[in-house]
């Protein structure tokens, strides 16, 4: 057996105790008193586990999460930068009525449930382990700097910068979201959050029913000829998720808006979903229909530095006797705005199991030592020449 996934596996109840303390601390990320708690959390695990870092930079995140980086140096050549993201989509008070659940699936496995354990939180504890493996080995690896975002289910919003400069500095990125079904990640769809906000006349709808232009009526139209723009047999996908307006019943509203998810899979979808929501038009032309495009993520796709980084990651699991796969998925992460600068980068490196963002969400506590070996392995492959070995 390689010596990196035995190490693993003798550290396998050490791993599940720490990610189960982590997913105890409930991070929504629109909590921001719990993402900091959730935020320390992490610090003092990576601490617990690695040492002190050579560097640690928190950047504000303002009215979202902080940022930290963690960078541990290397005792080979390259960057590799990791990222990971700690909120949750769970709302605070989740945990109390869930809890942590062991439990087995129809094929009799073992299984652990608790909100955000898949999404994405046994990767944090997969990745520090990861390096600790590397390191207790005495094996060469690259410098390996940590970066821990608090917004990213919502879009990354103050993290995106941080994450592209950070990344332009590396020569290669590794991304702890949970796997595809033991599949790495290395396409991901585009994702556009449009608000689409309707404004009507206010009139009282008994007695003057004629007077007023109702938003909510205009609404409900763009969102019926928007789902029609939608083209699966293209990669797109159009969902309204939220919608709100009005002031009372026996009012036709002055005012609505709508929240709609888009995924694309080109740029070209991009254009085309944008120019065929502007030509929109309702019934009732008093009502005005505006538009905020706001393109959050662009497609991922596999480009050639990425199709190298596979190929190492790859050769690293083979070592360990696991035969990697790699797949495209419908969602986004921060992967997305890596691969659209032209850094390699790889998706999908955490957990095994599925349910992201459900309540069955779970994972195989089995897997964990394979895939923590598979990380540890690929960063003792990225630590010289990398590029030459994968051409």
């Amino acid at each position: 057996m390689n010596p990196l996934l035995r190490a693993a596996q003798s550290h396998h109840d050490t791993m599940i105790g720490q990610i189960k303390d982590l997913v105890a601390v409930e991070t929504y990320s629109s909590d921001l008193q719990g993402l900091a708690a959730g935020l320390d959390h992490v610090r003092e695990l990576a601490t617990a586990v690695l040492g002190e870092p050579a560097e640690s930079i928190l950047t504000p995140g303002g009215d979202h999460g902080d940022i930290l980086q963690l960078t541990y140096p290397g005792t080979g050549g390259g960057k590799v930068l990791v990222i990971g993201h700690y909120d949750t989509v769970w709302p605070t008070g989740t945990f109390g009525d869930w809890g942590i659940i062991e439990g087995t699936d129809a094929q009799g496995r073992a299984t652990l449930s608790a909100p955000g354990i898949f999404d994405m939180k046994t990767g944090l504890v997969q990745g520090f382990w990861a390096l600790k493996l590397v390191r207790d080995a005495g094996l060469p690896h690259p410098d390996v700097t940590f970066l821990f975002n608090g917004d990213e289910e919502i879009g990354s919003l103050a993290s995106r910068p941080v994450i592209e400069a950070a990344a332009l500095e590396a020569d290669a990125v590794l991304v702890l979201e949970p796997t595809s079904g033991q599949a790495v990640k290395t396409g991901r769809k585009g994702v556009g959050i449009f608000e689409v906000k309707a404004t009507g006349i206010e009139a009282h709808a008994g007695l003057d029913p004629k007077a007023g232009a109702n938003a909510i009526h205009g609404l409900a139209e763009f969102i019926t000829a928007a789902s029609q723009v939608a083209d699966l047999d293209k990669g797109t996908s159009i969902s309204t998720g939220l919608v709100s307006g009005g002031s009372a019943s026996n009012v036709a509203a002055g005012t609505a808006t709508a929240v709609i998810d888009i995924r694309v899979e080109s740029q070209a979808e991009m254009a085309r979903v944008d120019a065929a929501l502007d030509a929109i038009t309702v019934s009732d032309e008093r009502v005005c229909i505006e538009i905020d495009h706001y393109w959050n993520r662009p497609p991922m796709d596999m480009t050639e530095p990425g199709q190298r980084l596979f190929d190492v990651v790859s050769a690293a699991a083979i070592e360990l006797g696991h035969a990697l796969e790699n797949t495209s998925v419908g969602g986004g992460s921060d992967a997305n705005f890596v691969s659209a600068l032209g850094v390699p980068v790889l998706c999908g490196m955490g957990a095994v199991g599925d349910g992201a963002h459900a309540r069955h969400e779970f994972i195989y506590p089995d897997e964990i030592p394979l895939f923590t070996a598979i990380t540890a392995n690929s960063l003792v492959k990225l630590a010289n020449g990398w590029m030459a070995i994968a051409a």
